[in-house]
């Protein structure tokens, strides 16, 4: 267990900063290592839960600038909430541990909260395809081209909130698509994507791997979509394809594959719905190697 939780009180902090860690020990030090580069101090918290491996001993090998946390459970929910519970500093950044994300880029996101009506921000997404399969590939080019994909805050890693924007999240349903289901809480002129701020989010390399992470996300739509917290807007349908069929022909075969990454992952998922299982977590591994 880390020290006494900080507190705002005094200027020192610009945020907090809650990394859920479940066994990262392959790719915690990277994305430590690119949040703390001198831009700023944060009250960095990073939460393992339920970690067999080394996870927290390279946490704490980052030095003071990290507090770390263990608890038992192996439950992403149950690790927001411990950060959550350890910092009162605003604002709050919500990170996974598996992007990179630059401490300059996340004053960026802190600093667009000070505009009136922001209480969400989230980065510019970079998804680099090398080591990718071709049909991995296919699929994020059209992944890519979706409105709700380039307008959301979901799949970016990195999410901050203003304490307004905090206490709307606490009062949100505890569903897998966690992400999905803070973006789809603040209208479109709450939350904004920060050009001028970036993160890499690493893709699965694997088509078994994107095939394990679509069942992931089409389990948790589902289930966000039946306890009322997805807009209808977050939803693909046919019409947006054919759209993006019709901006740009060239994108036609790779359609098809997106359509039968879909079709597969939805129809595997509905096996885990039927059963009430929004627990289990189909990680991809490929993607931090």
């Amino acid at each position: 267990m880390s020290s006494a939780p900080a507190t705002d009180e005094g200027p020192h902090f610009v945020a907090s900063i809650v990394i859920p860690a479940h066994d990262e020990e392959r790719v915690i030090g990277r994305t430590l290592g690119a949040l703390l580069d001198g831009s700023g101090r944060f009250d960095v918290v990073v939460v393992c839960n339920g970690c067999t491996d080394r996870t927290a001993d390279l946490a704490r090998s980052m030095g003071p600038a990290v507090r770390v946390l263990e608890i038992a459970e192996a439950s992403k929910s149950a690790a927001v909430r411990a950060g959550n519970a350890a910092t009162d500093v605003f604002p709050r950044v919500h990170l996974d541990a598996d992007v990179e994300v630059s401490g300059a880029d996340v004053v960026r996101l802190v600093e667009a909260l000070d505009d009136e009506g922001v209480l969400a921000t989230a980065p510019r997404r970079l998804v680099p395809r090398e080591g990718c399969h071709p049909l991995v590939r296919w699929y994020l080019d059209v992944w890519e081209q979706l409105p709700q994909v380039a307008d959301g805050l979901f799949a970016r890693g990195v999410i901050a909130l203003s304490r307004p924007g905090q206490d709307r999240v606490d009062a949100l349903p505890r569903v897998m698509s966690d992400d999905l289901a803070i973006s789809d809480a603040f209208a479109a002129h709450e939350r904004r994507v920060v050009d001028t701020a970036t993160v890499i989010v690493r893709p699965p390399r694997t088509v078994g791997d994107l095939l394990r992470r679509r069942v992931r996300v089409a389990t948790g739509n589902a289930q966000a979509t039946a306890v009322g917290v997805r807009r209808a807007g977050s939803a693909t349908g046919l019409s947006t394809l054919g759209q993006i069929v019709r901006d740009r022909p060239a994108l036609a075969p790779r359609v098809i594959v997106f359509l039968a990454v879909t079709v597969v992952a939805r129809a595997r998922a509905r096996r885990l719905v039927r059963s009430g299982d929004f627990t289990t977590w189909h990680r991809d591994e490929s993607s931090r190697s």
